[in-house]
């Protein structure tokens, strides 16, 4: 005779000391905790505990003391009995690859996860473990920003890790969410450096087009940064182009349009969270140092790079000095940031909107795409469309209750 495996379901009203209940009665009879988890949704329970009766025990006394707690308690059980030959299949399941999926969106509806767990399905993938990220939502009072995001951890064999990232994209495209893949491993735990660009993500304007309309050249310089942004022509010449553009405006422009940034939504809450669990974060921008340095200052940002402009007279002279910071020099600052802090490179974090940033997007270990040209979104890692820059919490696995108690 060989030992007895069981599942016990118990589903009802939540109360403090379910659990110790009903383990101790497995205690009684010396039982094995091969698994146990727990859910609680609206303070409704449901809890799982798989166990093994040693041989030469009765498992009939065992079960019915299980059902008389139960129904001592106000719950429900349920028992299914396990073969040696499933539980022996069942863990080996432990080796399969894990991934995490993070689905983002002001509201979420059926259909979206419906959709997003007929792809899993269809990759004869398992769902492990979904869990809910931000807070409740009140049916009755306003919620000034909405902002929605479960994380669903699954397991099992990818062939094509493309093909899969490319149906996740056509869904966020299609049913106006966003979804997030990641492998599950021990950096994705671990991520200890966040680099952002500048303009158009930690900031919600292009600097360098409002300096042109105080300059009086406005369309000029607008029509050359969104061509840069969407990779049509070269960073550096159109970076040369729109500088000369702005000679003899004057540096007190400057900081009036400096203190005038508008800040992004969310990017003080993940900042502010960010140092908290401390992490370090840099600016590596292809816009100037004069900004980049106050945000740094109103921000708590730890590294800036970006281009310096100069200055004589009082007057911008329509030239830079140093290199100038392209897409390639980003993932040149984010190496030798991540070299300097002590990191490997897939504990880093970068986040950008346009072309110039996909080379620092792709180099780091979660690469982000924040309300990203086309062309960026459809060759990063990760997107981030619907809600505002704290957003990157939920996909670092971080709860509402995580943050929220640093308020």
């Amino acid at each position: 005779m060989k030992n007895e495996i069981f599942l016990l379901n118990i589903s009802g009203q939540d109360k403090p000391g379910l659990t110790a209940s009903l383990t101790a009665v497995l205690a009684a009879s010396n039982a094995k905790i091969l698994d146990i988890g727990q859910a609680n949704i609206h303070d409704t329970l449901s809890l799982g505990i798989l166990f093994e009766i040693e041989f030469g025990v009765n498992s009939s006394p065992v079960l019915k003391d299980l059902l008389f707690k139960a129904y001592e308690l106000g719950i429900q059980a349920k028992f299914t009995p396990i073969t040696l030959e499933n539980y022996e299949k069942w863990v080996t399941l432990q080796g399969k690859d894990r991934y995490i999926i993070t689905i983002l969106g002001e509201k979420l509806s059926a259909e979206q996860i419906s959709k997003v767990t007929q792809v899993i399905s269809d990759k004869n993938l398992n769902i492990d473990a979904i869990k809910r990220l931000t807070g409740r939502t009140s049916l009755v009072k306003k919620n000034d920003y909405p902002r929605a995001s479960i994380e669903l951890s699954i397991r099992g064999e990818i062939s094509n890790k493309s093909d899969l990232t490319k149906s996740f994209l056509q869904l966020s495209k299609d049913l106006n969410v966003d979804i997030a893949f990641q492998e599950d491993n021990i950096y994705r735990r671990n991520r200890r450096l966040v680099c952002f660009d500048m303009d158009s993500t930690l900031i919600q304007t292009e600097v360098i087009d409002e300096l042109a309309e105080l300059a009086g050249v406005g369309a000029e310089v607008k029509a050359i940064t969104e061509s840069a942004m969407q990779g049509e022509i070269d960073f550096n010449e159109s970076f040369k182009k729109r500088m000369k553009l702005l000679k003899g405006l004057k540096e007190e422009v400057l900081k009036d349009v400096a203190i005038n940034l508008p800040i992004t939504k969310g990017a003080r809450r993940l900042i502010d969270t960010l140092k908290s669990y401390g992490f370090k974060t840099a600016i590596l921008s292809g816009g100037f140092t004069y900004f980049g340095n106050y945000l740094q200052k109103e921000l708590g940002i730890d590294y800036v790079y970006a281009n310096q402009l100069e200055i004589k007279d009082g007057k911008l002279t329509g030239n830079y000095l140093g290199d100038i910071v392209d897409g390639n020099k980003k993932a040149e600052y984010l190496k030798e940031i991540a070299k300097k802090e002590g990191l490997n490179i897939s504990q880093t974090i970068a986040i950008g909107d346009g072309a110039n940033d996909l080379a620092m997007l792709n180099l780091a270990g979660l690469g982000i795409a924040f309300h990203a040209k086309p062309k960026v979104k459809d060759n990063a890692q990760s997107s981030i469309s619907s809600i505002g820059l704290d957003g990157v919490l939920y996909l670092l696995g971080y709860h509402d209750k995580h943050i929220d108690l640093l308020d």
